[in-house]
């Protein structure tokens, strides 16, 4: 399957492979007229805006080296407000008229011009939109994200789509999608980052980057299983389903060999991935049976993002080949570990330096001082915008369980860097107790105690799995992330909550260097002083899973919210809505309110979908089925009493009859219920109070339902059942 060189007959290297269908800056800067390529540069960072002689010659370009190599059509490829992507496909071909002797003649040409290449124009109201649009409000436009590579994907009969990744707005400029407000949020924060950094003498840094790595968690399970699950297919989980004797308690599964068929499909996926430019490093078996992980090298957080949802596209599309069917809810199969996306966020010079390193030395180092302080400070203010940024119908199974931080946001810096931020609030040298015995806080080897090998370098924390923000050596992982989300809206959220507190700390500084313009060390540490000790409330070291660290959090007055709902009004608070919307002009307004409106419907659907699945497949196949089952063992037990004289209770067949009729008849009565709480539901789908009703009155209804319908299945005879199991799908 891995491609060979035509010449030599032998393997090509990976590097030559990557990014091979990718039309990449070097590509524009070998095509481009020196002038307009540096006129490109410019645009792409923000210097300037494209004039349509360069758009004109970057198309003429892509048009050149897409149709080279097979492409027929072009798609501006955009993030609606549905953690997915969409696409709409143009030919390359144009007509040219012409009059000849009178005669209308007309002459097929392949085109693409700047204006084509800049913007399009899909349905705006056929998305989610919050209210923000109405049904004969139809118009918007995707324009091209210039800071994003174009690429090509197969299309059909061995041809090729040229995807030029773009942006989505309404006719009116809001942003209707997820990527516009990423970039709005990285562009925050660059700019309250460099003026931070000349705060405290550093005037060579002119642009910051948000790095981003997202280690993406999925399931793949027999593909003809799944299509005999109209739960999995309709609600993207089981909605009932025993646990198997057997699962993950072994802990056998997690970093073992991956299955053949698996390891086929991942690599297959991964080859296409790396033409695209995607720098998938590393592939392993997760936790649970037929769970997963992929994860890249770090990106800027933008191409981050468009990496992370070609990989999603790409592992459906190719499990699809293999007979496998790719999950990315966070929560497929009860009772066994759910899917996150764990997002690894950094900040990068335009220099290359990694300001959330920190060195040998952090208690010296002002830089990574003041960018911790920064991140501390954003989540004791904005934790709600992160608990609004990873909340949703399907999130909520996963968080607070044992492979998920609890909806509280917290950061963990691990001993080292805990004991530095003590030192500096409590005016000290740094110094770590560890085993009874003094480390240095520089110190990074461990000794194995095995004379053949050597000491091992050791990073300088240790991880926290429980953490929903965990500092991880010289980045923080945002753990909570959900697996089927896009990382956009989460990812931006930690940009504005950082940004907003890098303002509050530049005033601060601004304060103390008075008219010098620059602040001393002195001035600094003291700034960074007071930050760490009124952030101290959001730093926990320890597990999060714990009662005592719920009972301790509400003693420190921090955000816990109880379902999605709750978490979703954060994005309305007086305090967010200046940050979002006044200072940092993120969010404007009426994007904030569509935004909330889009959580609350999706959340209101998502669980309107699940139950009325619910009660269709046990009206429609369970109850039958048991119905059905019940009958005969009723014959069994009739004939056995006969024959063999035995009273009707001394019977196996009577037992599991009386069990069956037992739950049958409890389901009646919840499906009843259940019925007339979706009406209810369905009367306020499109509002607040839609949302609270079906967290309030849906999700009980349907674990009380799965109970009974858990417990027939349990009951049943395996023929008898109608859907495959959870043994047949977790060990196929």
């Amino acid at each position: 399957m891995f491609p060979k060189n035509k010449e030599t007959n032998k393997q090509e290297k990976l590097s030559a492979l990557f990014g091979k269908n990718v039309f990449s800056l070097k590509d524009l800067r070998e095509t481009l007229p020196k002038s307009v390529y540096a006129a490109l540069s410019d645009q792409m960072n923000g210097r300037k805006m494209l004039e349509k002689s360069v758009a004109d010659a970057v198309a003429h370009a892509a048009k050149v080296w897409a149709i080279e190599r097979g492409a027929t059509h072009f798609t501006h490829w955009f993030q609606p407000l549905t953690n997915g992507t969409a696409e709409k496909h143009d030919s390359f071909l144009t007509l040219k008229y012409s009059s000849e002797g009178g005669n209308l003649t007309m002459e097929a040409m392949d085109s693409f011009s700047g204006s084509q290449l800049m913007q399009a124009e899909p349905d705006a109201s056929s998305f989610p939109n919050g209210g923000m649009r109405t049904t004969f409000e139809a118009r918007g436009y995707t324009v091209w994200d210039t800071t994003s590579p174009m690429f090509l994907r197969e299309g059909p009969h061995g041809t090729k789509i040229l995807y030029i990744p773009s942006i989505f707005i309404s006719y009116k400029g809001d942003a209707m999608d997820e990527k516009t407000i990423l970039l709005r949020s990285c562009d925050a924060i660059s700019k309250s980052t460099v003026e931070l950094l000349s705060m405290i003498g550093d005037d060579s840094t002119k642009r910051v980057h948000v790095t981003l790595g997202t280690e993406q968690e999925f399931f793949l399970v027999d593909r003809q299983m799944y299509s005999l699950r109209p739960d999995l297919k309709l609600a993207s989980r089981t909605l009932f389903g025993a646990v198997p004797p057997k699962h993950q308690q072994l802990e056998d599964h997690y970093f073992g060999r991956i299955p053949s068929k698996v390891l086929a499909a991942l690599s297959e996926a991964e080859l296409e991935l790396w033409k695209l430019g995607v720098p998938l490093k590393t592939r392993h078996n997760e936790v649970a049976p037929q769970q997963f992980e992929m994860a890249p090298i770090f990106e800027e957080a933008s191409v981050a993002v468009d990496h992370n949802l070609l990989t999603m596209e790409i592992l459906h599309k190719v499990a699809h080949r293999y007979g496998l069917k790719a999950l990315f809810h966070e929560k497929p199969f009860l009772g066994v570990n759910g899917s996150g996306k764990h997002c690894n966020w950094s900040l990068l010079t335009d220099s290359g330096k990694n300001l959330l390193d920190p060195t040998e030395q952090p208690e010296e180092n002002l830089a990574f001082l003041v960018i911790l302080a920064s991140v501390l400070l954003g989540l004791k203010r904005h934790s709600g915008l992160l608990s609004a940024a990873i909340a949703s119908a399907s999130n909520e199974h996963r968080l607070g369980a044992n492979e998920a931080p609890p909806s509280i946001i917290s950061a963990f810096l691990g001993a080292q860097l805990t004991e530095v931020v003590r030192s500096i609030v409590e005016s000290r040298p740094p110094q770590l107790k560890s085993h009874s015995r003094s480390i240095s806080v520089g110190c990074k080897k461990i000794d194995v105690k095995i004379a053949h090998l050597p000491e091992i370098s050791r990073d300088a924390t240790d991880r926290n799995r429980t953490s929903p923000f965990a500092f991880t050596g010289n980045k923080f992982e945002f753990r909570a992330v959900g697996s089927s989300q896009s990382p956009s809206f989460p990812v931006s959220m930690v940009n504005v909550a950082t940004a907003a507190a890098m303002e509050e700390i530049i005033a601060m500084l601004k304060a103390k260097a008075g008219s010098k313009g620059i602040a001393s060390k002195a001035d600094v540490m003291t700034v960074v002083k007071e930050v760490l000790v009124e952030a101290d409330s959001v730093c926990f070291e320890g597990d999060n899973y714990s009662a005592a660290w719920v009972a301790e959090a509400t003693k420190r007055g921090l955000p816990m919210p109880k379902n999605a709902p709750e978490a979703f009004k954060f994005l309305l608070t007086s305090q967010n809505r200046a940050v979002l919307s006044e200072k940092l002009q993120v969010c404007m307004p009426d994007e904030l309110i569509s935004r909330y409106n889009v959580l609350c419907e999706k959340y209101v659907k998502d669980l309107l979908i699940e139950s009325k699945t619910m009660h269709m497949l046990a009206m429609q196949q369970i109850l039958p089925a048991s119905c059905k089952y019940q009958k005969e063992l009723a014959a069994c037990v009739s004939a056995k009493a006969d024959v063999m004289k035995l009273s009707e209770e001394e019977s196996f067949e009577k037992s599991t009859l009386d069990k069956l009729s037992s739950c049958s008849a409890k389901l009646m009565i919840v499906l009843s219920k259940l019925n007339k709480a979706i009406k209810e539901v369905e009367e306020h789908a499109h509002s607040e109070k839609g949302a609270e009703l079906a967290s309030m009155k849906l999700k009980p209804l349907m674990e009380e339902a799965r109970v009974q319908l858990d417990d027939i299945e349990s009951n049943m005879a395996d023929e008898h059942y109608p859907l495959p199991k959870y043994c047949e799908m977790l060990f196929f």
